[in-house]
């Protein structure tokens, strides 16, 4: 059963660009692992501090091999010098079929 995931990360005002940067380097390693079926970046319209993942994957144990993955290091190294508060992730069940 697919399993949805939306992870929404507020930078530190002064560290935006660099939490930026390593967002963004995550995007296509991510995508090129085996139970991705998604990985979506966004930033908030409405506060560029703001990112959004949108993620969803084939299964639970495709999604915790993913938060094993080396490139996700340099994110959990530097969370708290990056992050104005904690990681809000939301893991959601789809209940319809996938588009």
């Amino acid at each position: 059963m697919p399993v949805t995931v939306i992870g929404t990360l507020k930078a530190r005002p002064e560290r935006r660009e660099d939490l930026y940067n390593v967002l963004a380097a995550i995007v296509a390693p991510t995508r090129a692992e085996p139970g991705c079926i998604n990985y979506d970046f966004h930033v908030d319209a409405a506060d560029p501090c703001v990112f959004i993942f949108y993620e969803n994957w084939r299964s639970d144990l495709d999604l915790e091999a993913h938060m094993k993955m080396p490139h996700l290091q340099p994110l959990l190294t530097q969370v708290d010098n990056l992050l104005a508060g904690p990681v809000d992730v939301r893991r959601l069940t789809m209940i319809s079929d996938l588009a």
